[in-house]
């Protein structure tokens, strides 16, 4: 996802001013009509009511589907948008989706778009390549995210340190990250507002509260149950702890097989 320029973000500032969306809000409505090459955008917003879907010529659906005002205000701000895109020498393919397939050369003969960092300009996705494309992207302040619902996947980039989580059963509809302090990234789902930490991590950075199935301790490997009685009740009672554990989510199904299976075979 490509980075705004500092003439990018006065522009942003600028629209979000005339259209009384926030700056975040238009930032993140601006790179889903980048990838959507000017002509479409797949968005996520709490702002827009969620996760929803513009088409230029008027096509527009929001999870907040009776909405009628809000439906106006955001297909104002999409057709608004594309015009930038449009009038930018290269934006489009710059950041969209389909310049994967362009075999990341710099667009329009080498042009850059003043909206973009020159960084920009190769077009390349920051998220692992085999998630495929993401339903929505955004950025705010030190972090963006890329949401791919198909993969039950999130890709979160904080400072250059990509993590990809797994959202389990959450719908994301929207994101926020904290203007101060940590720095943490949370979403809405069905399930309420959601802290990006609590989901099991895929890949990535692991935080110190969420070990890996390799950190848990066992047992000691001379314990035999023929001849240590001890050492059974010892893996008995860390399969336990491993249960526990991918019952709050933070061990994966694999990585609570691939332990159990480890633990069992000492038996």
């Amino acid at each position: 996802m490509p980075k705004l320029s500092p003439e990018g973000l006065r522009a942003v500032a600028d629209i979000a001013q005339r259209t009384g969306f926030s700056s975040d809000a238009v930032a993140s409505m601006l790179f889903a009509v980048i990838a959507g090459n000017g002509g479409m955008a797949q968005f996520s917003h709490p702002e827009f009511g969620g996760s929803g879907q513009w088409m230029s010529g008027g096509a527009i659906m929001l999870s907040d589907m009776f909405n009628n005002a809000l439906k106006a205000r955001v297909d104002a701000l999409c057709v608004e948008l594309s015009a930038l895109v449009r009038r930018e020498p290269g934006l489009a393919v710059a950041g969209s989706f389909q310049s994967q397939s362009q075999g990341g050369a710099a667009p329009m003969g080498g042009r850059q778009s003043s909206l973009l960092t020159p960084e920009a300009s190769g077009g390349a996705n920051w998220w692992p390549a085999d998630l495929g494309a993401p339903s929505s992207v955004g950025a705010q302040n030190a972090a963006r995210y890329a949401y791919f619902p198909a993969a039950r996947r999130l890709a979160v980039d904080i400072d250059g340190k990509v993590t990809v989580y797994d959202t389990q059963d959450h719908q994301i509809g929207g994101f926020s990250q904290q203007q101060s302090g940590t720095g943490s990234v949370t979403f809405t789902s069905q399930h309420g507002t959601v802290d990006v930490g609590r989901l099991p991590i895929v890949s990535g950075a692991r935080s110190p509260a969420s070990p890996s199935a390799a950190e848990l301790p066992t047992p000691p490997a001379t314990a035999r149950p023929e001849t240590a009685p001890a050492g059974h009740e010892n893996v008995l009672a860390v399969i336990e702890k491993l249960a526990d554990l991918h019952a709050k989510g933070i061990l994966t199904e694999a990585e609570f097989s691939a332990k159990k299976a480890e633990l069992l075979s000492r038996l």
